[in-house]
């Protein structure tokens, strides 16, 4: 006797007219398309400073670069009638006390929320506030990361044994208060001292010399400062040196630049065709050449970005996503489910987030580790493995990067979690901490006692010395 399914069955290719459609799960919400949901139409005209800005001339990344604020004089001039005069002496006195100098684009500006400014997440990441700045941990280090104990020659960092991080310069094209570089990047401050990177022929040559002597090294990570400051011609020296190299397999453009002006991938024609051409001269050399970029939030994406993340897949390059998790600003989860569904919509293949670095001037903005743990496993089959981040600790004092639940202890009360780095320095333990204004009222009270510190860190150390390596 035939079955109800035989009835149905047709033939391979073929349609049964009447054949029912079951629905297998309930329609979709709105709500879980939202990243579809880009920013569209000229946004930036609701700023009075751009109110008259045609699209033609917003798009233009000499306008972009031209029209950045460096001065914090004019930041705070064109945020009048914006905000409230009690915000402009707010900023004035944050800026005072940042490690990082002032550069803000005209589209970053533009897509900060100026009738909520205080809780807006964009506005967190660039303009600081005094009344909200937090005293540093006791355990900060301006060089959280020990670069500069790592550099063989100026400018290029070597630690992991097969790829070496190389900084061509010390600019950006807007200048993030969390930068984890604050020791170098942009102008000296109040506050900090750099350590000087500029543009120069002579130690770039030593950079490329030290590669070239090293045949371990196949993994180059071009950073800085930001290579969206490089000249197309400075985009393509680099480029071919290091291709010309036989040791290297690989190398990534890192940059800020697609997250705060877009706009240059798609009218500064020299610039992206020097880095198309890098990208296919590697291909041909069966070589890898990607771009690395760094967007925090979804409000961060909108039609220009998606407008410049298809000019560079129509040309087969790939891009890559790395995020810092920070307070306020994507440690939600759904914020960060949002951003990476809004990253791969565009082809950009979310890669890491970083746990915030124990960077000067920030405490406002780090997070415990227990939320990068929740991040993680709120994101964990959200979408396809290769567009699903992972969440790591840079690990202070030169550990490089460690998965965050891989951790040998974590002590919520305290905030510390120690880790250790096989592939770099074997048998060395490393040791994060936690923002003390996030720990219980024990780890409080411990932490405001200098005597208790050491104490709290041998403590961390003897209980990850139990567990094996």
């Amino acid at each position: 006797m035939a079955t109800e399914t035989s009835k149905l069955a047709v033939a391979p290719g073929g349609t049964a007219p009447d054949a029912p459609v079951k629905a297998l799960k309930d329609p979709v919400a709105p709500a879980a398309l939202a990243h579809l949901d880009i920013v569209q139409g000229p946004f930036w005209q609701r700023i009075p400073a751009y109110a008259n800005i045609s699209e033609a001339e917003f798009l233009d990344h000499k306008f972009q670069a031209k029209n950045s604020i460096t001065k914090i004089s004019k930041l705070l001039e064109a945020l009048q009638g914006l905000v409230a005069p009690e915000f402009i002496k707010d900023a004035e006195t944050g800026f005072a006390r940042a490690p990082m100098s002032v550069r803000v684009s005209p589209y970053l500006l533009s897509l900060i929320d100026w009738t909520r400014p205080y809780e807006d997440p964009l506005r967190l990441q660039f303009v600081p506030m005094g009344s909200r700045l937090l005293p540093d941990h006791p355990k900060l280090d301006l060089d959280s990361l020990h670069e500069r104990a790592d550099m063989p020659v100026p400018g290029l960092t070597h630690r992991y044994f097969d790829r070496a991080l190389f900084l061509p310069l010390d600019t950006c094209p807007v200048y993030c208060r969390f930068c984890t570089r604050s020791y170098a990047v942009g102008v000296d401050t109040e506050e900090v001292s750099k350590f000087q990177l500029r543009v120069n022929a002579d130690r770039w040559q030593q950079a490329f010399a030290y590669i070239r002597s090293r045949p371990e090294l196949e993994d180059i990570v071009i950073s800085g400062g930001d290579v969206y400051q490089l000249r197309a011609e400075q985009i393509t020296e680099i480029g071919e040196t290091l291709l010309a190299m036989p040791n290297i397999r690989r190398f990534r453009y890192a940059t800020k630049g697609p997250a705060v002006m877009p706009q240059k991938i798609l009218t500064d024609d020299a610039w992206t065709d020097a880095l198309t051409r890098v990208v296919e001269r590697g291909r041909a050399l069966h070589k890898e050449v990607v771009l690395h970029t760094h967007f925090n939030h979804p409000r961060e994406i909108t039609w220009i970005t998606q407008a410049a993340m298809n000019k560079l897949f129509e040309r087969g390059i790939t891009v890559r996503n790395q995020t810092v998790l920070q307070r306020g600003v994507n440690d939600a989860v759904p914020t960060m489910q949002l951003l990476v569904k809004r990253l791969a919509h565009l082809n950009v293949h979310p890669y890491y987030i970083y746990m915030h670095d124990l960077v000067k001037g920030v405490e406002d903005l780090r997070t415990t580790l227990q939320a990068g743990l929740d991040i993680e496993r709120g994101l964990r089959g959200l979408t396809s493995g290769f567009n699903t981040p992972l969440v790591v600790v840079d690990a202070p004092g030169g550990g490089g990067k460690r998965d965050a639940h891989s951790y040998q202890h974590y002590d919520r009360t305290t905030g510390i979690s120690v880790y250790t780095s096989p592939n770099v320095h074997p048998g060395k333990l490393y040791f994060y901490f936690d923002p003390i204004d996030q720990l219980p009222a024990e780890g409080q009270a411990r932490w405001a006692d200098p005597a208790e510190h050491e104490k709290m860190i041998e403590e961390a150390r003897a209980a990850a010395e139990r567990r094996p390596h």
